[in-house]
């Protein structure tokens, strides 16, 4: 089994999720005491925050590449980057690296189009949604992304960063959530891609007709895939 290599942090909330679904993944895989071989390097959320609202990507994509190296460098076999947002990094990271970068967008959109779905909506930060580096990664895969108005954009945003990322669940962003979908369908979506690894804490299949696509499971899945070859 290979060593899977985290950059986490960003938020502690869905690096958690993360850790659990790995090993909860290996220990299906091989039964008794066994886990994964994990090695993480998490990063400071609020440093990240601060930077991005001022704009400055640069040092971001900085620090996000000597954390990559430092799970090289300490052993992992390829590496994963636990949150949508700063995949905007990831060809940077990509390059930084000798081992494996394993990429959330380009693992999430080849999940979608075995299920044979060309039309998605796309929930996350302001900066996934309306920024090109996530939606053309989706659509070079052949998808056709939607994203919800400015008003949506805003609410998810917010509903992100102001609640689900320090751990706080409410009923009334459950339902702005849920409408929000609604309307991603009526115009056109086949599916809705959860892609902030925050947005699963209030959305669930369950509660919908149209199918949503959690950005971490579908992560662990291909990491363990991964891990898996020999």
């Amino acid at each position: 089994m290979k060593t899977i290599g985290i950059i986490g942090g960003l938020s502690p909330r869905s690096t958690v999720l993360y850790y659990q679904g790995l090993n909860e993944g290996v220990r299906v895989r091989f039964g008794g005491h066994h886990n994964a071989r994990i090695i993480l390097n998490s990063v400071d959320f609020g440093e990240f925050v601060a930077l991005k609202k001022q704009g400055d990507w640069d040092t971001q994509s900085k620090l996000l590449c000597k954390a990559a190296q430092s799970l090289e460098k300490a052993g992992a076999d390829f590496v994963i980057l636990a949150t949508n947002t700063m995949h905007k990094m990831a060809d940077n990271i990509e390059a930084s690296l000798s081992i494996p970068f394993l990429h959330l967008g380009d693992a999430t959109a080849q999940y979608i189009k075995a299920e044979g779905i060309k039309n998605v909506g796309l929930l996350g930060t302001v900066y996934t949604m309306e920024q090109d580096f996530y939606k053309s990664r989706l659509e070079n895969h052949g998808l056709s992304v939607l994203t919800p108005d400015q008003e949506g954009r805003n609410i998810v945003n917010t509903i992100i960063y102001d609640e689900l990322c320090h751990g706080i669940t409410k009923d009334e962003s459950r339902k702005a959530y849920k409408d929000i979908i609604l309307k991603l369908q009526e115009n056109g979506a086949q599916a809705v891609i959860l892609g902030c690894t925050e947005i699963g804490m209030i959305i669930e299949q369950k509660d919908y007709e149209i199918t949503v696509f959690d950005t971490i499971d579908i992560h662990v899945r291909e990491a363990l895939k991964l891990a898996f070859e020999e």
